[in-house]
C-alpha cells in the first residue's frame, strides 16, 4: 500500500520552511484586516513568499535558488509590514498581527540559513 500523501507530495513541500510558509499565507488570508487595500497587500505578499520558495526549492541552479529566495524573504517582510501597520491603524487585532509576524521572522530566518 502508498502513502497517499508522498504520492502529490514534491520533496521540498516537507520543509518546515515551506510549511511556515503555507501557514504565512493561511493566517493571513484568514486575518480579518478590514482595510481593504493592506488586506489585499498582506496576501499577495504571503501567497508571493509561498510560491517563491516552491519555485527556489526544487532548483539546482545556485543563483536560481537565490533569486527566489532573496524574493521570498522581500514578501515575507512585505507581508509583516502590512499586518504591522494593519494592527497600528487599528484595522486588525494586534494578536493576530503578532502571530503573524513571528512567522514571517521565522521565515526570514529559514531563508538566510538556506543561503
Amino acid at each position: 500500500m502508498h502513502d497517499t500523501n508522498d504520492e502529490i507530495t514534491l520533496p521540498f513541500q516537507k520543509l518546515d520552511i515551506c510549511a511556515a510558509a503555507k501557514e504565512l499565507a493561511v493566517r493571513v488570508h484568514a486575518a480579518r484586516i478590514s482595510d481593504s487595500e493592506l488586506r489585499d497587500q498582506a496576501r499577495r505578499a504571503s501567497k508571493s513568499c509561498f510560491l517563491n520558495l516552491s519555485e527556489g526549492l526544487p532548483s539546482d541552479s545556485a543563483p536560481m535558488r537565490r533569486r527566489y529566495f532573496a524574493s521570498a524573504g522581500c514578501s515575507a517582510a512585505e507581508t509583516a509590514a502590512a499586518v504591522d501597520l494593519a494592527a497600528a491603524i487599528g484595522v486588525l487585532d494586534p494578536t493576530v498581527a503578532a502571530t503573524i509576524q513571528r512567522l514571517a521572522v521565522r521565515i526570514k530566518k529559514m531563508l538566510r540559513a538556506l543561503r
